[in-house]
């Protein structure tokens, strides 16, 4: 398995059309034994590790980000597979949310 998205139902059925294996997450319970399943911090209620091949990229919507935020930040401070790439959700994206134009933008100082 080389991804796994989380996120609406939606979303989490269109990416599995093109084989791409996810979880539905509708509140931050859920997200979160999705999230700690994945990464193979075992499942939040019986605290069991997860043992089918991690995914090496992680697709979280915003709205998954947004209440995951803590988590993920120390996931990502980790170094470790899988890596984690925040994509809009059904309805767009949060206010407030920069896009990856606008993040490569600042990055690098020029219009991409």
């Amino acid at each position: 398995m080389q991804y796994f998205v989380i996120g609406e139902r939606e979303l989490v059925l269109a990416f599995s059309l093109v084989g791409v294996k996810g979880a539905v997450a509708m509140n931050r319970a859920e997200a979160l034994d999705a999230f700690n399943r994945i990464t193979g911090k075992g499942d939040v209620v019986s605290g069991v590790p997860i043992t089918e091949e991690r995914a090496k990229i992680l697709i979280l919507t915003e709205e998954v980000s947004v209440m995951l935020e803590e988590e993920i930040t120390d996931w990502q401070l980790s170094g470790e597979y899988p890596l984690i790439v925040e994509i809009p959700g059904i309805n767009g994206h949060l206010e407030g949310k920069k896009s990856l134009t606008e993040t490569i933008r600042e990055a690098v100082g020029i219009s991409v």
